[in-house]
């Protein structure tokens, strides 16, 4: 029997008992379906988390006030000078001391109330010294940035984000305008690039940006910060395999300016992105490898529906093996042919399967929060575990059938 022979044998058997052999072929089905849906949802995520790293930056540092003075970790801070611990002497030092800092600035945050006439919105400000906004990739998209003189005067201008301008002035893009932040006027100089949503699915440009020192006075007088303190002080490196020295290095000189003696507690915490990206990259691994393993059992259950079937076919069909036995079919042709039958279901259940899986995960990636990355190679994979899936198990029950004796085929 040649190719074409053996296929269209194993269509008429299985037609011949169609209900059957669809209901066969719906394991398969299932477990391709599941492969496409999950795997795509784990490609997706994974593209999350690179844009998450393009986002933070895989270069970067970010210090931040913490810890405690003392032995064992410290006590309860009630005044702003014991929380604010760091200030722009400590981001001075190590812009100087550390040459493997590219860049390096300081900042205060802070949410605050922003009105233009009628328009308000509630909103967070930022206040920031000049590398601030090449550490943090924003760019200026019209109008400009703050000259020397707004960083050391503490000028009352500002730089709106994407989100806020479009609040409060529509299609304009308000330069030159005077808003007010709190109750303070301030002066629109520029307006960010838009970012779009972060990592975590915040709206990065909901936000306004004004110099270190304005923020300082102008929106946080009221409470009483030590001079030159900050929020936070984020840096980068020059280059990425210098980041865990550079950490080093930081922790060093800072607990040398904050005089903290051997045995205390830092009052101030670095934080690696690079390790955050790294373990949320290694959960979302864990994740893919369990939805894997999750598509993976569907697929065998499938395959082991479709062995049973073949088995019950072969107990079914002795009498016929023992005729085409008889009329001079060898045992290879029996098994190929119950072979093609059980090929033939996987591969009909898995082509059904890769449209349902398709559908699936469009539908999943356009009613849920979950990101979706669809592509080739996902829909190759799967065809290649249906077609993988009916020949390693329908090969047994084929064999079975080939190693029948015909004499005692055609006596049943």
């Amino acid at each position: 029997m040649n190719f074409s022979d053996v296929v269209r044998t194993a269509f008429f058997a299985l037609r011949g008992n169609w209900m059957r052999s669809a209901l066969t072929s719906l394991g398969v089905i299932i477990g391709i379906a599941a492969v496409i849906v999950m795997v795509s949802v784990g490609q997706g995520t994974q593209q999350e988390i690179d844009k998450l790293v393009s986002g933070l930056g895989s270069q970067r540092l970010d210090i931040s006030p913490g810890g405690g003075r003392g032995p064992g970790g410290g006590g309860a801070r009630q005044s702003a000078s014991s929380f604010f611990t760091l200030n722009e002497g400590d981001a001075a030092a190590i812009r100087e001391e550390i040459p493997e800092v590219q860049y390096v600035a300081g900042m205060l945050r802070g949410s605050t109330q922003v009105v233009f006439a009628e328009n308000n919105a509630a909103t967070s400000w930022q206040g920031v010294q000049p590398d601030f906004f090449t550490i943090n990739g924003w760019t200026v998209a019209q109008g400009e940035g703050f000259d020397a003189q707004a960083y050391t005067g503490a000028d009352k201008v500002v730089i709106l984000g994407e989100t806020v301008r479009k609040t409060l002035f529509g299609e304009d893009d308000g330069i030159g305008q005077t808003i007010r932040l709190g109750r303070v006027p301030f002066t629109v100089v520029g307006t960010l690039a838009p970012k779009g949503q972060g990592g975590f699915g915040q709206d990065q440009d909901d936000v306004v940006m004004v110099p270190l020192e304005t923020g300082r006075r102008r929106l946080l007088g009221a409470m009483g910060l030590p001079a030159g303190a900050v929020m936070q002080i984020a840096l980068t490196v020059t280059d990425a395999r210098d980041l865990d020295y550079v950490q080093g290095e930081v922790e060093s000189l800072l607990r040398q300016r904050h005089r903290i003696g051997p045995g205390d507690s830092d009052d101030f915490n670095v934080r690696n992105i690079s390790e955050i990206v790294a373990t949320r990259t290694a959960t979302t691994n864990l994740m893919s490898k369990l939805l894997g393993a999750v598509a993976t059992i569907c697929l065998v259950i499938g395959g082991i529906g479709i062995m049973n079937i073949m088995l019950v076919s072969v107990t079914e069909r002795i009498k016929e093996i023992g005729l085409r036995m008889a009329v001079g079919a060898g045992p290879s042709d029996v098994r190929r042919q119950f072979l093609a039958e059980a090929m033939l279901i996987s591969l009909v259940g898995g082509v059904i399967g890769i449209a349902i899986g398709v559908v699936g995960a469009l539908l999943v990636g356009q009613f849920s929060e979950l990101p979706v990355a669809l592509n080739g190679k996902v829909v190759g994979l799967a065809a290649a575990f249906s077609i993988a899936t009916g020949l390693f198990f329908g090969y047994y029950p084929a064999r079975k059938a080939s190693q029948l004796d015909p004499i005692e085929a055609l006596r049943q």
